[in-house]
């Protein structure tokens, strides 16, 4: 039986990041894993939050992949600032991701799901996308090799691993009663 995981993204809007996407998965699935995307695998009619919370509580952990999506080229971070501890600081050439990259780790966290939170380089570092928010350290990885390296890295076969110890566990504690003890 295959294992059920949310992988979260916002829709790829260049190659690099599909052929991210699709490397992913593959490696996902050679894994024994069922990759599941609200709006490519699974589909709902209701409120997104609602539907998101479906299909996270059929899955057993969670990736996320914050890729690249809006560039701010010029902005500035605290704008107007009169605290005497906070100044404006220059942003420039900074990207953003999707805000379910945000939205959907926290609804995870909250189930007590393994999370894995990857961010494309250049995507801003804010919430959780900051390092060390949900536990498992952040990797930032490059698509500026079109061979998707970062896939094959000791730094991912060594978080991945951890996490999908994390995601078997899950699979073989849902199996046991629960304890009134």
């Amino acid at each position: 039986m295959r294992i059920s995981v949310f992988l979260s993204y916002p829709k790829p809007h260049m190659r690099r990041q599909q052929e991210f996407i699709n490397t992913l998965k593959s490696y996902l699935e050679s894994r024994g894993m069922e990759v599941r995307t609200l709006g490519v695998t699974d589909y709902d009619m209701d409120a997104p939050l609602k539907a998101i919370r479906r299909l996270m509580l059929e899955s057993n952990g969670l990736i996320t992949v914050a890729l690249r999506r809006t560039l701010v080229k010029d902005a500035i971070l605290k704008s107007a600032s009169d605290l005497s501890d906070a100044t404006e600081e220059p942003l420039q050439n900074v990207w953003f991701s999707s805000p379910y990259c945000q939205i959907e780790p926290a609804m995870a966290y909250q189930l007590g799901l393994p999370i894995l939170i990857l961010r494309e380089k250049g995507v801003i570092a804010d919430g959780l996308l900051e390092k060390g928010a949900v536990g498992i350290y952040m990797p930032e990885f490059s698509l500026e090799s079109a061979d998707n390296t970062y896939l094959r890295s000791h730094e991912w076969n060594d978080l991945v691993g951890k996490w999908e110890g994390y995601v078997r566990s899950v699979v073989d504690r849902k199996g046991n009663p629960p304890k009134l003890y």
